[in-house]
């Protein structure tokens, strides 16, 4: 179909190229259409962007899956979800855009916000105390966050190029303590 054609070209300029940098004519070009054909079908730029900023189900039940995962295991699950998401295509093209232009464009801002506190960390029930909860889901999308950037986005060694196994075992028990350790602070 040609506006899914439009779309996962929007994805692809959007997650290399930021918003600012991506424009309705490298959409086009990239689609192989004519841009009057992606303003038929998406009103304008930031209607295309909205488009391409919602998150695929499969990674939403990924996520749901790891949350749900013995609770002496989340912390794996969690690191072990959050590279599936960045290895399936689609899940990484929206965590790409939505990274890329969350820093110059509010509404993916906003769109990261919602995406880390009602959808990554909203299956999330780490303590009674709704404070102490979204203190431990903050910190959790900290680390899973610059995972993602590090070994995905950025690429930095030897991070980018570790095993599955490896990631897991370093950071699944940082993981794991803000799941159900001791936070000092609290």
């Amino acid at each position: 179909m040609l506006a899914e054609r439009i779309l996962a070209a929007a994805r692809a300029e959007f997650s290399s190229s930021g918003y600012q940098g991506t424009s309705v004519r490298a959409i086009a070009r990239q689609a192989g259409v004519d841009p009057a054909l992606v303003y038929h079908y998406y009103r304008s730029k930031d209607e295309l962007l909205h488009a391409c900023l919602q998150a695929p189900p499969a990674m939403l039940e990924r996520i749901v899956a790891a949350w749900s995962s013995p609770r002496g295991e989340t912390g794996e699950a969690l690191v072990r979800v959050t590279m599936a998401n960045w290895s399936d295509p689609e899940a990484s093209a929206l965590l790409r855009t939505v990274l890329l232009t969350a820093a110059h464009h509010p509404e993916t801002l906003e769109r990261l916000r919602d995406l880390i506190t009602r959808q990554l960390m909203g299956p999330a029930r780490l303590s009674d105390d709704g404070a102490e909860s979204r203190a431990r889901a903050s910190f959790i999308a900290s680390q899973l966050l610059g995972l993602g950037l590090t070994r995905y986005v950025w690429r930095i060694e030897p991070i980018a190029s570790m095993p599955d196994d490896e990631v897991v075992a370093a950071i699944g028990p940082t993981i794991q303590r803000y799941v159900d350790g001791d936070l000092a602070f609290a």
